[in-house]
């Protein structure tokens, strides 16, 4: 294939006829296994393995299945493939999850091999999207695009894709692995909740390393991940790594899938014996084997379309000419971008939370639109990101106002990214199994409670996170406000956590006291924001006001009585 990359597509790594020969074989294989299992030859008992290696769950009303984006990144042909998938064998809609992947809720399973065949055609599966392997390596949504990044982690994140895929070693590990890596030394890929995490900074000679965290994950046991090393070495990063997944398939326990996950191990063992048992097993290896010689790195970073960022001299005076003449343009450009290394562009956070609206949910339409979108205004590259909104990475600055018009008329131009709408939820007990309680309506009364954009602003920064179970699917640990439903007596419930948070300053949200009835919960945080509002110092931020005055004052509001 051609190494250049005018000819290549922006932002993801461009497929070669080895890996497209593959999933033609794997489409094939899929469809022989679903025949067998809708003529009776193979047992749901026998079936499940097979399916869950392609990505389809079955779940309390159809089958869903789980498309694989790695590390969030896609094209507009991508995009327009799902429209496809949801228009014909869905209801309309795809979902965006916190993995940076895309769930069709709806599936027959007659149709998967049709739909894994249309997703091979642009070069898409769902393989590794569930199962105890390690799932979809996630990075930061401005990758390649931030200004305040060290390297470029998708280059780094294909390399551990590829490293991962179908690796003999950990097709069976004892419980689900996930694994993120920012190029940042600023965290926002929550990498301390993850089995490993990988965040960049500087490092010796100009060249970043990486701070290596590992054993942090939420669930039943939420735990804050531990530093295991810093400053690793570019060169040594697949083989650190498959030091520890290795350490982990070996000691990890399969007796008890609540105790399975990586996170136990490490507590249980210590992080200093941990350790030596990674270094250990790290000295035995034959590192001339697994070293990331830079020619490696730029073998797969060639294979990467790169934008060509060129911008007019006067890009910025438009785009301040726009925001002054238009207060609703300026509230989003506030809340709704992120600065681009090149100064003639600027980074669009589309959000798929509308006021009223279900998170992460999106149309057919949308995701034309959003494909076409990106073909005019983003060199027809899309990223997923972990909050469950969409991201056009290199806009021009002079084009930003024409974006922004197209989006409000689709319903898609909602300033909220980062504040109280910009709500964090799984699907919970409208499609899970597993959930005791519902999470979208809870987000849904949320989002219209708070809809007016000027009293989101004024409340500023604030997280709120949903899980249906202890699961923890929505990250409700991580939010500044989490909610949990709870099953009581065959009622719906919803425990409430303060202080949570996945960056930097990561925290795990602490519960507040006895869980709220569905119809009190939205009032009761109503009443939490208030007081926080009346308690903050001067543009104090919700996180920071609650840090100060610890849990007492907000419990008094919450459980005020009616």
């Amino acid at each position: 294939m051609s190494t250049d990359t005018t000819t290549l597509p922006v932002g993801r790594y461009a497929y070669d006829q080895v890996d497209r020969t593959f999933l033609s074989q794997r489409v094939a294989q899929f469809r022989e296994q679903v025949a067998r299992r809708v003529a009776g030859d193979l047992s749901e008992d026998e079936f499940k393995p097979l399916r869950l290696m392609n990505g389809l769950y079955l779940q309390l009303h159809a089958y869903m299945l789980r498309v694989a984006v790695p590390y969030g990144m896609m094209g507009s042909d991508q995009m327009r493939a799902l429209a496809h998938i949801a228009r014909t064998y869905d209801r309309d809609y795809g979902h965006f999850t916190t993995r940076q992947n895309v769930q069709f809720n709806w599936i027959r399973l007659e149709d998967t091999p049709d739909i894994l065949e249309h997703l091979a055609g642009v070069d898409m599966h769902a393989i590794q999207t569930s199962g105890n392997c390690i799932r979809n390596v996630t990075c930061d949504e401005f990758a390649g695009a931030a200004a305040d990044e060290l390297l470029d982690p998708r280059i780094h994140a294909e390399i551990l894709r590829q490293w991962s895929t179908l690796h003999p070693e950990f097709t069976f590990l004892p419980r689900k692995f996930k694994i993120a890596i920012s190029g940042s030394p600023h965290d926002r890929v929550a990498a301390r909740f993850h089995d490993i995490g990988l965040v960049a900074r500087p490092g010796p000679q100009g060249r970043p390393v990486f701070d290596v965290f590992v054993g942090g994950g939420l669930g039943r046991t939420p735990i804050i991940g531990v530093k295991l090393r810093d400053t690793l070495p570019e060169e040594d990063l697949v083989a650190y790594l498959e030091a520890i997944v290795r350490v982990y398939n070996a000691y990890g326990r399969r007796d008890n899938m609540y105790k399975a996950r990586i996170k136990i191990l490490v507590q249980a063992l210590g992080v200093e014996a941990f350790r030596e048992k990674v270094d250990a097993e790290f000295a035995l290896m034959n590192r001339a084997d697994y070293r990331l010689d830079p020619a490696i790195v730029d073998g797969i970073r060639a294979r990467f379309g790169i934008p060509p960022l060129n911008a007019p001299a006067d890009a910025e005076q438009t785009l301040t000419a726009s925001r002054k003449a238009e207060p609703a343009f300026d509230r989003w450009v506030r809340t709704n971008t992120h600065p681009h290394r090149h100064e003639g562009f600027i980074c669009a956070v589309i959000s798929v939370k509308p006021d009223g609206g279900i998170p992460g949910d999106i149309t057919a339409d949308q995701m034309d639109l959003v494909a076409d979108l990106a073909d005019s205004h983003s060199f027809g590259e899309i990223r997923v990101t972990h909050m469950q909104n969409v991201v056009l990475g290199h806009v021009r600055k002079d084009q930003l106002h024409d974006l922004w018009r197209k989006l409000a008329a689709a319903n898609l131009a909602t300033p909220n990214i980062g504040l109280v709408g910009d709500i964090i939820a799984c699907p919970g007990l409208d499609y899970c199994a597993l959930a005791n309680a519902r999470s979208i309506p809870i987000a849904q009364k949320l989002s219209a409670r708070f809809a007016n954009p000027e009293l989101q602003e004024r409340i500023g920064p604030l997280n709120i996170n949903i899980s249906g179970c202890i699961n923890a699917c929505g990250h409700h640990h991580a939010g500044h406000i989490g909610i949990l439903g709870v099953d009581k007596r065959g009622q719906e419930f919803f425990q409430l956590t303060l202080g949570g948070s996945a960056g930097g300053d990561v925290a795990i949200g602490q519960i507040i006291g006895p869980a709220l009835p569905e119809d009190e919960t939205v009032d009761a945080i109503a009443r939490l924001i208030d007081a926080y509002l009346v308690l903050r110092h001067d543009n104090e931020q919700f996180l920071d006001t609650y840090r100060r005055l610890g849990a007492a004052s907000f419990k008094d509001a919450v459980y005020a009585p009616a």
